[in-house]
């Protein structure tokens, strides 16, 4: 794959005329603050003026990590599977809050290291069993990388084809923070310590582990910020690269983008780096207690929506933030002018 879909701009009339809408509406200008914010970037993105919300989806990439060989996480590499089992079930997080958002849940195992069963709401789009051992070499090729893109953007237009207005990024891998730090680390230039959290809940020795395997890992590999697809083929994961793929196949069609936490948001800074007119089509749901969160977010431009102290991943974030993403539409949408309420406007 060496052409990315195409972005369209923002169609800045669309927001013009959601902007001449607010200020007719039965409050007073601004003081829906961000909500009206968010309203005028959901028309830029669709083009609407009041821009549907009704159909929600969250794609969860699931993938393993080779990296986990060398003690970055809490949790053993065989909890990837069976979360992604329990995904499918319904049984996880993120199920019980799409269930409350009225969000579809869609898994994706595009590179988890164990046969899973074909199961009604999972794909199966395995481009290898894990990446390899980052620490030792590049974590897959850049052909690899690609087709995990590619999965992304065919999974997207999937997601289109049964209807879809708003769409959520989630993911599923354990060792994929190490990964996703890595990534911010290529991408950014800073220094590995500061941008290291503690993922499934490493102790003190586990962190400064860590840290030690991805400034080996950046060492051995050698990413060139000037090649994101490289830097995501050596240092990133598969379930990464196939967000980056839901992310550009989405502002491509125009769907707004709600980005979960600090995979997700790495995610998107690759696919910011691949095609920089994406950052206009990306919600925040919310900022992670992943440190690197933040840095990812600063970089990216979008303030988060809420800071509640997640860290689970799966588009629990994103879920969560379906619930103000669809208030500001539905204010634009469906509030009353001034003159259809009878009410006088400002002296």
């Amino acid at each position: 794959m060496n052409a990315w879909p195409l972005i369209p701009p923002l169609d800045l009339d669309a927001q013009a005329a959601a902007r001449a809408r607010h200020d007719t509406l039965t409050k007073p200008p601004g003081s829906l603050g961000r909500l009206e914010a968010l309203a005028l970037q959901l028309a830029a993105i669709t083009g609407q003026l009041c821009p549907p919300v009704a159909r929600k989806a969250i794609i969860v990439m699931a993938g393993d990590h080779g990296v986990t060989a060398e003690g970055v996480s809490a949790y053993p590499a065989s909890v990837t599977p069976q979360m992604v089992l329990n995904f499918v079930r319904g049984g996880a997080a993120i199920n019980v809050l799409a269930r409350q958002a009225g969000a579809r849940v869609t898994v994706v195992d595009v590179g988890v290291a164990a046969d899973l069963p074909p199961l009604p709401g999972l794909l199966a789009r395995k481009v290898a069993y894990g990446t390899r051992n980052m620490a030792r070499g590049p974590a897959m090729t850049r052909a690899q990388a690609e087709a995990a893109i590619q999965i992304g953007v065919d999974t997207l237009a999937l997601e289109t084809a049964n209807g879809l207005d708003l769409i959520a990024t989630g993911d599923m891998g354990i060792g994929n923070t190490t990964a996703s730090t890595a990534l911010v680390a290529a991408l950014t230039g800073l220094p590995v310590a500061p941008l290291t959290g503690r993922g499934t809940g490493v102790d003190d020795a586990g962190l400064r582990r860590k840290v030690a395997v991805i400034e080996r890992a950046l060492a051995v590999n050698q990413p060139d910020p000037r090649d994101p697809l490289a830097v995501l083929a050596k240092v990133g994961g598969l379930e990464i690269a196939g967000l980056v793929g839901v992310i550009l196949g989405a502002a491509s069609r125009r769907v707004p983008v709600v980005i979960d936490g600090f995979i997700s948001g790495a995610a998107a800074l690759v696919a910011a780096a691949l095609a920089p007119e994406v950052t206009g089509y990306l919600i925040a749901a919310h900022q992670s207690v992943e440190v690197g969160h933040a840095v990812v977010l600063e970089r990216l431009g979008p303030q988060p929506l809420l800071c509640l102290d997640l860290r689970l991943g799966e588009g629990t974030g994103a879920a969560l933030a379906f619930y103000l993403v669809e208030a500001a539409a539905r204010l634009l949408a469906e509030m009353s002018t001034f003159a259809e309420a009878g009410v006088s406007g400002p002296a």
